[in-house]
C-alpha cells in the first residue's frame, strides 16, 4: 500500500515539473526571472521574405569591362543632390522633377557619369514590416537611370543614408537586423535595375558611420550581404561592377581599417568609395568656431593679404598629394579603382559669410576644384562633384556657375 501511494505521488511530480518546464516556458521564465513572453517575442531575430523570386541565369551581353576597364571610361562625374534621397520624393528638397533633358544638359557640360543617390525605406516602403519596396518608386528611379544609359552616361546608384538604418547602425549587435533588411532591399533594387548593361553600378552605402575595427566588421558584413544578393539575382547582375565604401568614406579611415573586401563570385568587379571635404573649413564650415576660423583662401598663390586670418593653415596641396596617394597605393595600384564619390568647394558670394577679398576668394575655390579633380585622376580616382542645384539650373537648364563648371573640366583633362 506505502509502495502504491509513493509511486503515485512521484507520478504527479513528474507531471507538474513537466508542465512547467516543457509546456509553459513563458510562465517558467515569469518566476524565476528569465525572458517573458511579450520580451522574448521582441527578441526573436527579423526576417523578411526573399524577393529573389525570379533569379535568372549569368549574363555578360554588354558587361565585358571589368572595374579597371570601365572606370578608365568614366571621365568626371556628376551628383544629382538632395533628390531622390529627400523625404517624400525627388521634389521634397526643392529639386526640380529629373528630365532627360536635364541628363543631357549635365553631359553637355562635359559630364559622362551621374551618382543617384537614393532613399528606400526612408518614405518609399510599401510595407515597412517587409521591407517592400513601393513599385512606383522603383519604377521611377529605373526611368532615371534609363534616361542615363539611354545618353550614354555611366550611373551610380545606392542606397543613401535613409534615415541612417545602416549607416548609424555599424555595430555588432545590430547586425542582424541590418543585414536583413539590406538583402531585401538590394534584392528588390537589383531585379528592377537587372537588364540594364555595364553602364549601372550598385554602391553599397553611402557614408556608414565606422570608426574602428569593430565597426569595420560590421560594415564589412553589411558590403557582404550587398554583393551576394545582388550576385544571386542573376543575369548582368552576375558581371555588374559593385561599390563599397570605406568607413566613414575617410580615405585615413579607409587606409587603415578597411583590411580586406567582400567575396565575390566574380572577378574585378569591384570598387571603393571615398569622399573628400577637405578642409572643412574651406569645404563645408559655415561660420567661426572658437577652435578656428572658415578659411576663404585655399593654396599656393591664393592666400590672401586683406583677410589673412581666413587663410587656409592646413589641408593644402601637400595634404591632398599625401591623402590621395593612400588611395593608390592601397587600391588603384592593385587593380582595384576608387570612387571619389562626392566632393566639393563652394563660392560665398551669396552667403552670410561674404570674402572681403573676393576675388582671391573666387580663385581659390577655382584653384580647389581643379587641383583636386586633377590629383583624384592621378591617384586612380574617379570624381563625382557633389551638386544640389547650384552650380546647374535643373529647371531651365542653364548654367548658375560657370566658373565651377570649367574648373571642374580643367582638372578633368
Amino acid at each position: 500500500m506505502k509502495a502504491k501511494h509513493s509511486f503515485k505521488a512521484l507520478f504527479f511530480l513528474i507531471t507538474v515539473i513537466s508542465f512547467f518546464s516543457v509546456k509553459s516556458p513563458a510562465i517558467a521564465g515569469q518566476q524565476t526571472g528569465g525572458v517573458s513572453q511579450k520580451n522574448a517575442v521582441a527578441a526573436r531575430p527579423i526576417i523578411y521574405p526573399s524577393y529573389n523570386t525570379s533569379p535568372k541565369a549569368p549574363d555578360s551581353t554588354g558587361m565585358h569591362s571589368n572595374a579597371v576597364q570601365l572606370a578608365a571610361k568614366i571621365r568626371l562625374g556628376w551628383n544629382i543632390g538632395n533628390t531622390f534621397e529627400a523625404p517624400g520624393g525627388e521634389t521634397g528638397w526643392g529639386s526640380a522633377v529629373i528630365t532627360e533633358d536635364y541628363i543631357k544638359f549635365v553631359k553637355q557640360q562635359g559630364f559622362n557619369a551621374i551618382r543617384l543617390p537614393c532613399a528606400w525605406n526612408l518614405t518609399h516602403l510599401a510595407d515597412k514590416n517587409k521591407a517592400r519596396i513601393d513599385a512606383n518608386w522603383l519604377n521611377r528611379v529605373k526611368e532615371v537611370i534609363g534616361y542615363c544609359v539611354k545618353n550614354d552616361m555611366y550611373v551610380l546608384l545606392n542606397i543613401h543614408w535613409d534615415e541612417g538604418w545602416l549607416e548609424n547602425n555599424c555595430t555588432t549587435d545590430k547586425k542582424e537586423s541590418v543585414n536583413a533588411k539590406q538583402k531585401a532591399l538590394w534584392e528588390q533594387i537589383a531585379t528592377t535595375m537587372r537588364d540594364f548593361d555595364e553602364h549601372l553600378m550598385f554602391a553599397s552605402a553611402n557614408e556608414p558611420n565606422a570608426d574602428n575595427a569593430e565597426k569595420m566588421a560590421a560594415l564589412a558584413s553589411y558590403h557582404q550581404t550587398f554583393v551576394d544578393a545582388v550576385r544571386s539575382t542573376g543575369g548582368r547582375n552576375s558581371y555588374r561592377v559593385l561599390v563599397v565604401q570605406g568607413p566613414s568614406t575617410d580615405i585615413d579611415k579607409t587606409n587603415d581599417l578597411m583590411t580586406v573586401l567582400p567575396q565575390d563570385q566574380v572577378a574585378a568587379r569591384m570598387m571603393v568609395e571615398v569622399h573628400y571635404y577637405s578642409p572643412y573649413q574651406l569645404c563645408l564650415m559655415d561660420g567661426n568656431a572658437s577652435w578656428g576660423k572658415m578659411f576663404y583662401y585655399w593654396g599656393a598663390g591664393h592666400h590672401s593679404t586683406i583677410e589673412p586670418e581666413h587663410n587656409a593653415t592646413w589641408g593644402e596641396e601637400n595634404d591632398v598629394n599625401t591623402t590621395f596617394n593612400k588611395m593608390k597605393v592601397k587600391f588603384a595600384d592593385k587593380g582595384i579603382p576608387v570612387l571619389l564619390g562626392e566632393y566639393g568647394a563652394y563660392r560665398r558670394n551669396n552667403s552670410k559669410h561674404v570674402p572681403l577679398d573676393l576675388a582671391t576668394h573666387n580663385d581659390a575655390v577655382d584653384y580647389w576644384l581643379t587641383y583636386i579633380t586633377k590629383q583624384a585622376k592621378a591617384n586612380g580616382m574617379l570624381p563625382f562633384f557633389w551638386d544640389t542645384g547650384g552650380a546647374l539650373d535643373r529647371q531651365n537648364y542653364s548654367v548658375k556657375d560657370q566658373r565651377t563648371i570649367v574648373a571642374l573640366n580643367a582638372g578633368a583633362n
